[in-house]
């Protein structure tokens, strides 16, 4: 006999009879899985611009700009040229991702990469690496200025062919001779600003240029070992760590003897010069330690606090300038 469960429930739904099939459940819809692919999509492309550098970069860029017009810019110029200059550095760090991803491929922390796991082939990697380089190319030349843009092209080209397709694997001067690269973005904040490149623009650009290897070497102390599993020819591997910690220490020296350089020539005042000083001993002292007390934790320590000092350091610069004008 139905129970009077079964009679309640079809008087409730006219439409189910006694013994008919009930009808299907309602199937799931699939919108949110697919939302979900979707976003892991997008910071899987987002990953291969290496936002965690360009952040750094953009700072000394805007930092820059303040210091070649420090009586003031529009806010539409800075908010452009950062556009831009995430666009450039962001199709670097794709373009380079593709020409790494066989070395990429021989080391643990580097194989959840987007290209190397296989969730984004690499020719699309490549192609969206280029695009971005021409669309910041083009948006810094029509929201700002032409040299903006040509800067910024010059600084793709050097990351992606002198740096990582030629010298990375060629010679332990790579990161030296390759900071060149690195150190245009602020040439590109200057240029963004002033319309025009002066003698006073080498100043913030030979400060990053002199603060990139013992940076970078300091982080090659740390991951060595991979870079000898990959050929890399890092300095570490083929001078070994004693001869790079010397030279850490002698390119800190030169890099804080160069800070001062724009005081003594009257560009900066005594609110930078307090800055360089003290960030300088700082940053001479953790490479002395290092050379003195050889460790990971010595290494790790300078690697970060080397993000730090350049951090400050340009912050100083702006500040010293808008203070004056």
């Amino acid at each position: 006999m139905e129970s009077s469960a079964g009679v309640a429930e079809r008087v409730e739904r006219p439409d189910v009879r006694a013994g008919a099939q009930p009808a299907p459940a309602a199937r799931h819809h699939p919108r949110p899985r697919a939302r979900s692919e979707v976003l892991a999509h997008v910071r899987d492309y987002v990953a291969l611009t290496k936002p965690r550098i360009i952040s750094l970069l953009l700072w000394t860029t805007v930092a820059t700009m303040f210091v070649a017009r420090p009586s003031g810019l529009a806010l539409s110029t800075v908010l452009w040229t950062c556009v831009g200059g995430y666009l450039a550095a962001g199709g670097a760090g794709a373009i380079n991702h593709y020409i790494d991803r066989d070395i990429d491929a021989r080391v643990g922390r580097t194989r959840g990469r987007p290209i190397v796991s296989g969730r984004i082939e690499p020719v699309q990697a490549l192609v969206f690496g280029i695009v971005l380089g021409v669309v910041a190319a083009v948006q810094l030349w029509l929201t700002v200025n032409g040299l903006a843009a040509a800067l910024s092209v010059v600084g793709l080209l050097g990351y992606v062919l002198l740096y990582s397709a030629w010298l990375k694997r060629r010679t332990p001067q790579n990161i030296v001779i390759g900071g060149v690269a690195g150190a245009i973005p602020p040439l590109v904040g200057w240029a963004a600003a002033a319309g025009s490149l002066s003698i006073d623009a080498l100043f913030p650009f030979m400060i990053i240029f002199l603060w990139t290897p013992p940076h970078f070497w300091a982080l090659a102390l740390l991951i060595s070992d991979d870079y000898e599993k990959t050929g890399v020819p890092m300095m570490p591997v083929v001078r070994g760590a004693e001869y790079t910690r010397n030279r850490i220490l002698l390119y800190s020296v030169l890099l804080v003897a160069f800070t001062l350089v724009p005081v003594a020539t009257g560009f900066f005042g005594g609110v930078y010069l307090a800055a360089a000083a003290i960030l300088g001993a700082a940053f001479v002292g953790g490479a002395a330690h290092l050379l003195r007390s050889p460790s990971r934790r010595t290494a790790l320590q300078l690697h970060l606090g080397s993000l730090a000092y350049l951090f400050l350091l340009f912050g100083a610069m702006a500040a010293d300038r808008v203070l004056a004008a």
